[in-house]
């Protein structure tokens, strides 16, 4: 069955950019910068908020319109938004950073390995 999937990069990431999938990365962000979580968590209902009354992404947001929601955000934000950022930013066991990922493909075709001989 592998063999006969095919991906679809492009549907793929744009089905990853709906729903607002970096808003853990933005409340991340802002504790990372200090503000206490529950602070942080405000600021990102109302970014969110924002987000769906304009039809847009906090990627797509403007520097500026993201600092009416804290003047803690910097330009640094857009690093966190973006897809690769979030990710990325998952670098620990089980998590989705690449090299994280690697590892995991590693240990499974190990295993794979031990199984069949």
């Amino acid at each position: 069955m592998l063999p006969e999937i095919r991906v679809n990069a492009a549907r793929m990431r744009a089905a990853a950019r709906q729903g607002f999938a970096t808003a853990t990365d933005l409340a991340d962000y802002l504790v990372r910068k200090g503000m206490p979580f529950r602070d942080a968590h405000e600021v990102v209902g109302k970014a969110v908020r924002f987000g769906v009354e304009s039809g847009r992404d906090l990627a797509e947001m403007s520097l500026e319109e993201l600092r009416r929601f804290s003047s803690t955000i910097d330009e640094d934000v857009f690093e966190v938004l973006s897809l690769e950022g979030s990710v990325a930013a998952r670098d620990h066991f089980g998590g989705t950073a690449p090299n994280q990922v690697r590892d995991a493909v590693r240990r499974a075709r190990e295993w794979l390995q031990s199984q069949a001989g």
